[in-house]
């Protein structure tokens, strides 16, 4: 097939990868502009605009691909359909309705949960056991189409947002494959999606990373799981902002198998130390205690707790700043 492919970041440019494999012909690629990155202001290409370049793709990267100039220019390159993953612009219903076979896109949820920007990290954050990938024609509100096909994987116990990513990623680039010359024989019927089934959820930003530590432990260790590797879960010891990479939830009940003979804290306000060993700190939360294992205070490395506590005093009783 003839594919105008849209995307941005590197969830799409497997996917690019794996069509361009596939033996179809890309006739263009859509990505966003390039953007200053650090304090050089130097400007970064996409993973997409990287991958196109690589292979010799002719890249098109508008502000706002629904001015009507640009419309035209998409017009100008022949698709049997566009396939679009990340791209992070909404599509008039003038462009879906360019290409023969319309828009497809690949959203890494199981639709409609999860409509919107962060799917993977929220998914996690929720608790969620199962995610995945589906392939949907695109409709023209955010991620409403008609589901196409869709597949099913279990999120681990141990799961951060860029393990799953990854995985995600690597199954939204098989499936769109898969899913291509089924949709130029006709074999896939669509399915409408149950609107009252329908989740969604907005972009990561770094205020999303502030731990409540009236929450319960299992949600904020769900945090710390979705949030890794950006923006990350954070809270605040002694004036700096300290990083939380890894974390354990565990009952009350447990919590003297995981202290051992260290003294622990009856009663303590969620966000208060209750037990230091030389592994680990509990603190206390709104249900059960947040075991840290791994941190990073604010102008350091990353490190496993037993490591920080070498050069950080911590005790019982000091409270974590959640204001």
């Amino acid at each position: 097939m003839k594919i105008i492919f849209m995307g941005t970041p590197d969830f799409a440019a497997s996917a690019l990868e794996k069509i361009v494999e596939a033996g179809h012909e890309i006739t263009l690629v859509v990505t966003q502009p390039d953007k200053p990155k650090g304090r050089s202001g130097e400007l970064q290409v996409s993973d997409v605009k990287a991958c196109a370049l690589k292979h010799g793709f002719p890249v098109f990267q508008p502000e706002r691909i629904k001015l009507p100039e640009n419309v035209a220019y998409l017009k100008k390159y022949e698709a049997d359909i566009y396939v679009v993953a990340a791209f992070g612009q909404i599509l008039s219903q003038e462009i879906l309705d360019i290409p023969k076979f319309g828009c497809v896109n690949i959203h890494a949820s199981l639709l409609p949960k999860y409509r919107g920007a962060a799917p993977i990290q929220q998914a996690i954050i929720d608790g969620e056991k199962t995610t995945g990938v589906t392939i949907m024609q695109m409709a023209a509100g955010m991620d409403t189409g008609d589901i196409l096909l869709q597949r099913e994987i279990p999120i681990g116990d141990n799961e951060t947002g860029g393990g799953l990513f990854d995985k995600l990623s690597e199954l939204g680039a098989e499936l769109i494959v898969e899913a291509l010359p089924k949709i130029e024989r006709g074999e896939l019927t669509p399915v409408p999606q149950d609107e009252e089934l329908a989740t969604k959820c907005g972009k990561l930003s770094k205020n999303m990373g502030k731990i409540d530590f009236n929450k319960s432990a299992v949600d904020i260790r769900n945090l710390v799981r979705g949030l890794n590797p950006w923006p990350s879960a954070y809270t605040r010891l002694e004036g700096k902002m300290l990083k939380i990479w890894t974390a354990d939830a565990i009952d009350d009940k447990n919590v003297k198998e995981i202290a051992g003979n260290a003294e622990v804290m009856k009663n303590a306000e969620p966000g208060t130390v209750s037990f230091v060993t030389k592994e680990v700190i509990g603190v206390a939360t709104g249900k059960g205690t947040l075991v840290l294992k791994e941190v990073q205070l604010e102008g350091k490395k990353r490190m496993l707790v037993k490591d920080f506590l070498l050069g950080n005093k911590v005790e019982i009783g000091t409270s974590f700043q959640m204001r």
